[in-house]
């Protein structure tokens, strides 16, 4: 099998599929996990993103369950640390109209077991708090992928990008010439349907987003905080993660000071003892969007090609479960 993409879900398909005694061979067009795998903060939150029944709610609420097992072995494999704590999140309403709405959406997400309960937050006007919500550091997860692949055996190719893929699946054309294998999984993000000219597929697109990060005593903040479009997390090693925006802006990897000025200034409303501090590091990522927003993941039909990109803001969340349902159509098609 070859992967065309080595972020989150290219190369947890690929450990699965070669715990399942699958060859594979990776290929990226950067080195592995340089793109949104690395940018992301990291939250696997069902709570601050699923409020109606769908099959992706059910696929993240499944995934989030798969987590602490997926850490572990992924832990266990790489012999590497993750940083991964089910640590619950905190959101708040500031006015009586968010309160209400807040509210109502508790009501609908309880309905999906999406748990949440009142509790009081700093005198704002309402607040729930998540039980199940959790974080991962996606570069210590990237990190261990890449060296359980390569212990499982997979072939890494960094530095090498596909510009081809062979419609019937027999193979891909890369910068390094032909290679053939009896499949393809198209795993590439924001540029995955781009690779795919001579056959149709929803059109992936780049969404541009913010993050900015502060050097801060661990501990400083124990469960994810958000509010609206804005949220809060700590990494086990102090730094304080905060976010994000949303910007059509193509693949422009600029900084632009006014954003990060902006997420600072609401990150500081959220926990006051940011308004001092200047932000220690800043950078972007281009989330995966896709056309119609449910993510691509299956077989090409009647082809040797499958797909999973278009995990939009939720690619950290959803690897344990892709990874699991590539790997399973990809054996019942051998």
């Amino acid at each position: 099998m070859i992967i065309a993409g080595a972020g989150i879900i290219g190369l947890s398909c690929a450990w699965k599929l070669s715990l399942c005694k699958i060859p594979v061979t990776v290929f990226d067009a950067r080195e592995a996990g340089g793109e949104a795998s690395w940018a992301g903060a990291g939250m696997l939150a069902p709570g601050g993103e699923m409020e109606e029944a769908s099959p992706l709610t059910d696929m993240a609420l499944r995934s989030l369950a798969m987590y602490p097992e997926f850490v572990e072995a992924l832990s266990e494999a790489s012999g590497m640390a993750i940083d991964y704590q089910r640590c619950g999140a905190v959101e708040v309403a500031l006015n009586q109209r968010e309160a209400e709405e807040l509210e109502r959406r508790a009501m609908r997400q309880a309905a999906l077991g999406i748990r949440s309960e009142i509790i009081d937050y700093n005198g704002s006007e309402s607040a729930r708090f998540y039980l199940d919500d959790a974080v991962v550091n996606p570069r210590n997860v990237m990190a261990a992928l890449r060296e359980a692949c390569l212990r499982q055996g997979v072939k890494l190719r960094e530095h090498d990008a596909i510009v081809e893929i062979f419609p019937d699946g027999s193979g891909v054309r890369a910068l390094s010439g032909p290679h053939h294998d009896d499949g393809v999984l198209i795993a590439a993000g924001a540029w995955s349907s781009g690779l795919a000219s001579k056959f149709p597929l929803p059109a992936a697109m780049p969404v541009r987003g913010h993050l900015i990060a502060y050097k801060a005593e661990a501990g400083m903040l124990g469960t994810i905080l958000r509010h609206e479009n804005t949220y809060l997390l700590q990494r086990g090693t102090g730094s304080l993660v905060a976010g994000a925006s949303t910007e059509l802006a193509g693949f422009d990897r600029t900084i632009d000071e006014g954003i990060v000025q902006q997420i600072h200034s609401r990150a500081s409303q959220l926990l006051p003892g940011l308004a001092a501090l200047e932000p220690s590091e800043r950078w972007l990522g281009f989330r995966p969007g896709i056309e119609g927003g449910v993510p691509a993941i299956g077989r090409v039909e009647g082809t040797r090609i499958w797909t999973a990109f278009g995990h939009y803001r939720n690619g950290i969340l959803l690897a344990p479960d892709t990874s699991r349902l590539i790997a399973e159509s990809v054996i019942q098609a051998q």
